[in-house]
C-alpha cells in the first residue's frame, strides 16, 4: 500500500482536501493528513481524521507515548507528499529552506517526489514573486499542478482555483505510474524565442516564452531520459538534472544543435527560432530621424530542415504555430522537413499558443493520423506528445 502525506494549508480551498483524502483512501492510498494551524480554521481535523482514517498531524513540538520524531517518521515514510490546497505562504517558506511548521519540516526532510497544487487569489499567484519561486522549486525538482481559471471565492475570475479532487489523484496516479520509459536515450529538446540584434539596444524576436519547451524537458527527464535543452533567453528555471546550453541567435542555436544532434535519439524541436534577421547589425544606436526607416531582412538557416535531410536513426518531432490553414500548413510542413511528428497550434484560439499556461494542439504523425486535444495545460499537454514520442521511438526500432 502506498503512503501520501496530505498537507493542507490555510485557504478557502481547504475544504476540497476532504474528498481528495477521501478517494485516495478509496482507491487504497495510506493517507496521512498534516494541517497547518491555517488549515484548521478552514477545515476541521476532525473532518479530515474521519475521511483518511488516520490521526491529523499538526504540532511539531509535541511529546508522544511513542518516541519518534515526527516530521522525519512522516518523511522516511512518505512515497509520495501532496500539499493540496498550497498557498503562497507554504511554496515561499518551502523555496526559501524554512522550515517553521511541521508540514514544511517535513517537505524538507523527504526524499519522496512532492506535488504541489497551488490555490490563491490571482494578484498572489501571478505576483512575480510567486512565480520566481514556484519556477525556482520546478527547477529544483519538485512538481506543480497548475490552477485553473475561474471565479474564484474572493469575488475574482482568473487563474487561481483548486482543480477538481478527481483531477488532482488522477494526477497523482499518473506519478505512481509514470514509466521509466526513455531510459538510456539522449533527447534533444529546444525551446524559446531567439534574438536577432539591430543595434546594441534592439533586437528582433517573438513572444515565445519556452514553457511548452520546458514542461517537454522535464517529462522527459522524469521519463528517465537524458536531456539536452537548447533554449533562447526565458524567465523559466532549468529542471533539475537537465543539461542546459543557453543561446541567443537563430545562428547559435543551429551551430549548438548541429554539435548535439548526432548523439540523440530523438530531437524536439519547439523553439520559435526567427524565420529572419537584419541584413546588417548597426554598430552605435540607430537614431530617430525624419521620414521612414526602411530594413532590409535576410533568411536565418533551416535548422529543422536541416535535421530532416541529416537524420538516420533520429525520431524528429516538430511544431507548426499557424493563423490559418492549421492542419494543410502542418501536414506541408512536416513533409516538406521529413518530420516522424509534428504538432499544431492554431494561435486563435483561446488558450493555445504563446506565453499562456495552456495549449490546444493537433497531433499529426507520418502516416497521417492526426488527434485533436482541448485545451489543457502545457504540462499535460507534455505528457500527450512523450506518450506518442514512445510509441514512435519503439515502432521504429521494431522495424
Amino acid at each position: 500500500m502506498k503512503n501520501i502525506v496530505l498537507g493542507v494549508t490555510g485557504g478557502i480551498a481547504a475544504y476540497k482536501a476532504a474528498e481528495i483524502a477521501s478517494l485516495l483512501v478509496k482507491k487504497n492510498y495510506r493517507v496521512q493528513v498534516i494541517m497547518t494551524a491555517a488549515a484548521a480554521e478552514f477545515i476541521t481535523p476532525l473532518t479530515m481524521q474521519t475521511v483518511s482514517q488516520q490521526p491529523v498531524h499538526m504540532e511539531m513540538l509535541k511529546t508522544t507515548e511513542k518516541w519518534s520524531v515526527e516530521h522525519i517518521s512522516l518523511a522516511q515514510g512518505a512515497d509520495l507528499v501532496l500539499v493540496a490546497p498550497a498557498t503562497a505562504n507554504t511554496i515561499g517558506s518551502v523555496a526559501s529552506g524554512t522550515a517553521g511548521n511541521l508540514l514544511t519540516a517535513t517537505i524538507m526532510a523527504t526524499r519522496a517526489p512532492v506535488i504541489f497544487a497551488p490555490a490563491m487569489n490571482t494578484m498572489m499567484y501571478e505576483n512575480p514573486i510567486c512565480q520566481h519561486w514556484i519556477s525556482f522549486l520546478k527547477s529544483m525538482g519538485y512538481i506543480f499542478i497548475e490552477p485553473e481559471e475561474g471565479h474564484l471565492a474572493c469575488g475574482v475570475s482568473g487563474k487561481g482555483r483548486l482543480p477538481a479532487p478527481e483531477k488532482i489523484v488522477a494526477f497523482v496516479e499518473r506519478i505512481f505510474s509514470q514509466k521509466k520509459d526513455l531510459e538510456g536515450r539522449h533527447v534533444l529538446v529546444t525551446a524559446g524565442p531567439t534574438r536577432e540584434p539591430l543595434d546594441p539596444v534592439r533586437f528582433l524576436s517573438n513572444y515565445s516564452s519556452g514553457k511548452m519547451g520546458y514542461a517537454l524537458a522535464q517529462e522527459i527527464k522524469n521519463r528517465g531520459a537524458q536531456v539536452t535543452l537548447i533554449s533562447g533567453p526565458t524567465r523559466i528555471s532549468v529542471p533539475e538534472g537537465v543539461k542546459e546550453v543557453p543561446v541567443e541567435t537563430a545562428q547559435e542555436m543551429f551551430n549548438a544543435v548541429k554539435e548535439a544532434f548526432p548523439t540523440a535519439d530523438i530531437v524536439i524541436k519547439a523553439a520559435a527560432v526567427a524565420d529572419f534577421r537584419p541584413r546588417q547589425l548597426a554598430a552605435e544606436k540607430i537614431k530617430k530621424h525624419q521620414g521612414e526607416l526602411v530594413l532590409e531582412l535576410e533568411r536565418t538557416d533551416d535548422i529543422l530542415g536541416y535535421l530532416g535531410e541529416h537524420k538516420n536513426k533520429q525520431i524528429l518531432v516538430g511544431f507548426a504555430a499557424e493563423t490559418e490553414n492549421l492542419l494543410k500548413n502542418a501536414q506541408d510542413k512536416l513533409v516538406r522537413k521529413n518530420l516522424d511528428m509534428i504538432v499544431a497550434n492554431d494561435l486563435t484560439v483561446e488558450g493555445a499558443g504563446f506565453e499562456v499556461d495552456t495549449n490546444v494542439a493537433t497531433i499529426i504523425l507520418k502516416d497521417g493520423n492526426a488527434s485533436t486535444y482541448d485545451k489543457m495545460t502545457k504540462q499535460e499537454l507534455a505528457c500527450v506528445i512523450v506518450d506518442e514520442i514512445v510509441n514512435l521511438f519503439k515502432s521504429s526500432r521494431e522495424e
